[in-house]
């Protein structure tokens, strides 16, 4: 029997370094990375969901920032097939400009772009206490995708530059740890800045 590929092109057998990621992060073999909402119904079910139809399901949403949408997201809201196609020609253009399979580019973009500690407020009688705290393993997989995916979205919103490839650029630079062309690297840094100085 044949090996199962993504979009019959890339292999999923794909080595996750990061302990802590390791079990959150599904690159279980699948030719289209669809789940049509079966894993919705649980709680913390989605890590049972192949991390590539995360990344898609992140790209629908890409203008949504904490508690209002800084950007508008309503021309990718619930397209799954436009979302695919730009995935599609995303992970064409990382094989082209890296030479390497994109699921581990994307793996290894998931890792470097994952906040290890985070900043926590809450009220201690009349003021607000900040704490650094560690970041939960589910919770780095999620940051780690929303930052890369809002990243994409902001290079291309209104510019020349097609999402595909604004998306290709910043897994590429997320999987090199590039601080000058990574906005996730970049926000990771920041938060995590915030966190030292907040023990």
């Amino acid at each position: 029997m044949s090996e199962i590929k993504l979009f019959g092109k890339w292999p999923m057998n794909v080595e996750v370094s990061d302990m802590g990621l390791r079990p959150y992060i599904n690159l279980k073999p699948v030719v289209i990375p669809k789940s049509g909402g079966r894993l919705a119904s649980k709680q913390f079910h989605k890590s049972k969901m192949s991390i590539i139809e995360r990344l898609m399901t992140k790209q629908m949403v890409p203008g949504h920032r904490s508690k209002k949408h800084v950007l508008t997201s309503g021309m990718v809201v619930g397209k799954w097939q436009t979302n695919y196609r730009f995935l599609n020609q995303a992970f064409d253009k990382i094989e082209k400009v890296t030479k390497k399979n994109p699921v581990e580019v994307l793996v290894k973009a998931i890792e470097n772009a994952s906040t290890r500690e985070e900043i926590a407020a809450y009220q201690v009688g009349g003021i607000i206490v900040r704490r650094a705290v560690i970041t939960s393993p589910q919770r780095r997989v999620d940051l780690a995708l929303r930052n890369i995916t809002q990243a994409a979205y902001r290079k291309s919103f209104g510019k020349k530059t097609t999402i595909a490839d604004a998306l290709a650029d910043e897994i590429i630079a997320a999987y090199n740890y590039d601080l000058q062309k990574s906005e996730a690297i970049k926000e990771r840094d920041m938060t995590e800045k915030q966190a030292e100085g907040a023990r």
